[in-house]
């Protein structure tokens, strides 16, 4: 069965493997206003159990997207930066993705 597309309100799930320990992650979604941004609620070890805020927006440049994504209320530890430097590794990630398929299209 496929998941429901994400609606202002409905509740999300999943973990991540990395570096051989399994993270969960859950939160709430806040705000969506398709094509252009996504909020969220952000729960996870790495904010310590508190509640933060991750706010994606996507601009139209031309031909190419500009993805901003900012995590609000990340903890001043070296959670906090590990999680900073997961969402960098994620974005980098996606784009070498996109930019390969753009490539062989």
């Amino acid at each position: 069965m496929a998941p429901a597309p994400p609606a202002v309100g409905s509740l999300y799930y999943f973990t991540v493997l990395w570096e051989g320990q399994s993270w969960a992650l859950y939160g709430r979604f806040v705000e969506i206003q398709r094509p252009g941004k996504v909020e969220y609620t952000w729960v996870s070890e790495g904010t310590k159990g508190v509640e933060s805020t991750v706010r994606v927006t996507f601009e139209g440049r031309g031909k190419e997207t500009e993805v901003t994504l900012r995590h609000l209320n990340l903890p001043d530890d070296e959670l906090g930066r590990q999680t900073e430097w997961g969402w960098a590794h994620i974005l980098d990630s996606v784009s070498e993705v996109l930019a390969k398929k753009l490539a062989s299209a």
